[in-house]
């Protein structure tokens, strides 16, 4: 099956399961704005809890704090989106589509990759073992021909995107005769900038109002707020993580949850001596990629992708990015800011806050390490590994998320073979004592089958079933989703077994 068709599948599954559907469904929805659902809304809540978990109880060094949405405008002069915070644009003539003009060289690049890609599955397959792919690559003609194009766009493309050059982000385009998706054709505007923040009014007359923005992203209130939590004895190096909404005004929102206006970002701000930044960079790539491979979809769904062009107050980018079904998108950005936002802040305020270190006995302005995570991409890429459908030995087929244990909405379904002779009331009295420990979910409707296609959907890690032999041995069956294994278990041993099986303690103990 072709990968926009398993996304077309994935996003009508979030939609019927109750993890997310668009914001304002019953008006015809809002552009790129989504709401999460019942199922939605647990899932990103124990993507929360985990990293939030892995900064604040892993490390000692590391606090965390919850910054207004509504800030100063005259912050956002010092950090430079004012005047920076732009996307290069283009339309298309004929369809009066509008698009991100690097996009679409980015997404030439990976035509270009997978053009290469192909190539060498299709010698893998021809060669079998006695494949060497390193060999391939360097040697064989189209490869090389398809690498050599990739590398002189590639080139070109970061030349002009760290000049600012439009002019040659347009030509670009039209040298490499990228067509609009929707049109076919290739007549193009020239391209030009958008800044992306969403602004409002403060005040309740005209006279007195100010002009203020959504923030367009956490950081800022994290540097705003290092001097208060400088108070609470933190040393250098220490760490400041946020989760929060942010807002921009993107024109070319698409691929479902993976750019919206809307969003949520987790955000975590590493302070440090000077000199010391790079270091501490790799260090937290490191970090975080652990952090990612530990849900075990395998690590050749994530890679690092070094920035072509570094953002104003950066020395060193780079992102990790995951296999999405629509290619490799950045899912978190790692970025070593030097110590361009505490400075500006210094400036614009007026306020001196500077560090002062006893171990070097002198007063400096940090740099800073950033990760920056979202949320709904994360989610994202947690749905689009977990979805997968299955044909099952007697025939028939399945649905089922393969979500982590300890990120599933629901961690146990409990189910009454038949709905008399006294079993609901036992399935009651045992989510009764586990609903305590761990999300449960009563079901008693329809065959078990059909219960357990549901729980699949879902991705319910377990599901107990309770029948006329567990009234007479207090022993039910548990079932496994991934290998639709059943063993039979003590009632009293329920939660011992799954507590341990799905909770995010363990999932931590695996980074740590």
């Amino acid at each position: 099956m072709a990968q926009e068709d398993v996304f077309k599948k994935l996003v009508s599954h979030c939609k019927e399961y109750g993890f997310v559907f668009p914001s304002s469904d019953i008006y015809d929805g809002l552009g790129a704005v989504y709401d999460y659902g019942q199922m939605g809304v647990e899932l990103k809540n124990n993507i929360k809890k985990y990293w939030w978990d892995s900064m604040v109880l892993l490390h000692e060094n590391i606090v965390g704090i919850d910054s207004a949405i509504f800030m100063h405008p005259t912050i956002w002069k010092a950090s430079g989106h004012v005047d920076a915070f732009n996307d290069p644009l283009i339309d298309n003539k004929d369809s009066k589509k509008r698009y991100r003009a690097d996009v679409l060289i980015e997404d030439q690049l990976a035509k270009y990759d997978d053009k290469i890609n192909k190539e060498v599955a299709k010698a893998a397959k021809r060669f079998g073992e006695a494949f060497d792919e390193a060999q391939f690559r360097s040697t064989n003609g189209r490869v090389l021909e398809h690498q050599a194009k990739r590398d002189a766009l590639h080139e070109r493309f970061a030349k002009a995107l760290n000049d600012n050059n439009l002019e040659e982000l347009r030509q670009i385009i039209v040298d490499e005769e990228i067509a609009c998706p929707i049109s076919g054709t290739k007549n193009w505007t020239e391209v030009r900038q958008f800044n992306l923040m969403f602004s409002t009014e403060m005040g309740s007359t005209a006279d007195g109002s100010m002009k203020i923005y959504l923030r367009p992203e956490t950081a800022q209130g994290i540097f705003v707020n290092y001097l208060n939590v400088k108070t609470g004895r933190m040393k250098v190096p220490f760490g400041i993580a946020q989760i929060g909404k942010a807002f921009r005004n993107e024109i070319v929102a698409r691929q479902f949850i993976f750019r919206m206006r809307e969003f949520e970002q987790m955000e975590m701000q590493f302070f440090v001596r000077p000199g010391s930044e790079l270091e501490y960079f790799k260090k937290w790539k490191e970090i975080r990629l652990k952090w990612h491979k530990a849900l075990g979809f395998g690590d050749d769904h994530y890679r690092f992708h070094d920035h072509d062009k570094l953002a104003h107050y950066a020395n060193a980018a780079t992102d990790i990015e995951f296999l999405m079904p629509f290619g490799f998108k950045e899912v978190e950005g790692i970025h070593s800011r030097t110590n361009f936002d505490l400075s500006q802040h210094e400036k614009f305020s007026g306020k001196s806050i500077k560090y002062f270190d006893p171990e070097l006995n002198e007063s400096y302005t940090p740099y800073v390490i950033e990760t920056s995570i979202g949320v709904d991409r994360m989610f994202l890429s947690i749905m689009s590994a977990a979805y997968c459908e299955e044909q099952l030995e007697n025939g028939e087929s399945r649905v089922v998320l393969k979500l982590p244990a300890a990120l599933a909405p629901v961690k146990l379904a409990v189910m009454p073979l038949v709905k008399k002779d006294g079993l609901p009331e036992k399935a009651r009295e045992i989510i009764d004592n586990l609903k305590f420990h761990f999300h449960c979910q009563y079901d008693e409707k329809d065959s078990i089958g059909k219960r357990y296609r549901r729980q699949d959907a879902i991705g319910t890690p377990y599901c107990v079933t309770v029948d006329h032999q567990t009234l007479e041995d207090n022993c039910v069956t548990l079932r496994n989703r991934d290998t639709m294994e059943q063993e039979r278990v003590a009632i009293s041993e329920l939660n011992n077994i799954i507590a341990d099986r799905v909770s995010i303690t363990s999932l931590l103990k695996t980074i740590q």
